[in-house]
């Protein structure tokens, strides 16, 4: 206590100094406006400067929540979308054929022939073999392998890979496969040379498949050319997906998958 008293009674003069400052700044900024209007403007700047850093500060250690809210949102909007009647007057009968499930990658290889992703969702997810996996942009392969907490995806840039596409708007369908040479780029083979095929029209996941919704988006038409011998186009689809940089996925499964190829394999035995 004593060295307290001391300290003030040292550096009495400073701290009266201080005071009759401040006294002084309170009568200046009360007895005129333009000081008063000074005052005030500064004072808000400074309150909001400090309210706009805790924001920030705020903001950036709630990342992680707001990315799992807009993940699940995705989720939900993209289980909407798949299962929405195509006729709008049949809106209100909506399809409940495919659920939705996130994931995230924790293993992608794309530079060689074949190539897998692995994901953090497996059977305990109820994820199974042959369910498709897309992202926000387009399709990236199917599932092939699965254990209790991770699956493996064949990617659209393996050599093995054969997915129905089509052209958008049109009835036209081909197969999607991948020559292993460029790891932005995959074909689509078997569209007939009858059928109008510009540069740039779109490629979407076709109707023939239980596995994908129809009208996923792929990526767009690069080039093409004409096989002669066997009158098919063999055309070259720039992807819409990024697959050296891949991060969150969705995968979609069919709760109808397993009666249609239940009756496609009576038809098939019957004949």
């Amino acid at each position: 206590m004593q060295r307290i008293i001391n300290f003030i009674l040292h550096y009495r003069t400073t701290f009266l100094y201080g005071f009759l400052l401040l006294v002084s700044l309170i009568f200046t900024i009360r007895s005129h406006s333009y000081h008063q209007s000074k005052y005030f403007n500064s004072s808000r700047w400074i309150s909001g400067s400090i309210y706009n850093t805790t924001s920030g500060i705020t903001s950036y250690f709630n990342l992680s929540k707001e990315n799992k809210r807009l993940s699940d949102e995705n989720e939900k909007l993209r289980s909407l979308l798949f299962n929405m009647a195509e006729d709008t007057a049949l809106a209100p009968y909506q399809r409940t054929d495919f659920d939705v499930i996130q994931a995230k990658i924790t293993k992608n290889s794309y530079a060689s022939p074949r190539n897998y992703i692995t994901i953090n969702k497996g059977e305990t997810d109820g994820l199974a073999q042959d369910m498709g996996v897309i992202t926000s942009k387009g399709i990236l392969g199917i599932v092939e392998n699965t254990s209790n907490n991770y699956a493996t995806v064949q990617s659209i840039l393996n050599t093995k890979s054969n997915i129905n596409a089509k052209i958008k708007h049109t009835n036209y369908f081909g197969s999607l496969i991948w020559d292993a040479k460029r790891y932005d780029v995959v074909q689509l083979t078997d569209i007939p040379r009858l059928v109008p095929v510009h540069v740039g029209d779109t490629i979407v996941t076709g109707a023939m498949s239980s596995i994908f919704p129809e009208n996923i988006p792929i990526g767009v038409i690069k080039k093409y050319n004409l096989n002669e011998a066997q009158s098919f186009y063999n055309v070259d689809i720039q992807l819409f997906n990024d697959m050296a940089n891949l991060k969150q996925v969705y995968v979609i499964k069919n709760r109808n998958r397993t009666e249609i190829l239940e009756l496609e394999k009576r038809t098939n035995d019957a004949q």
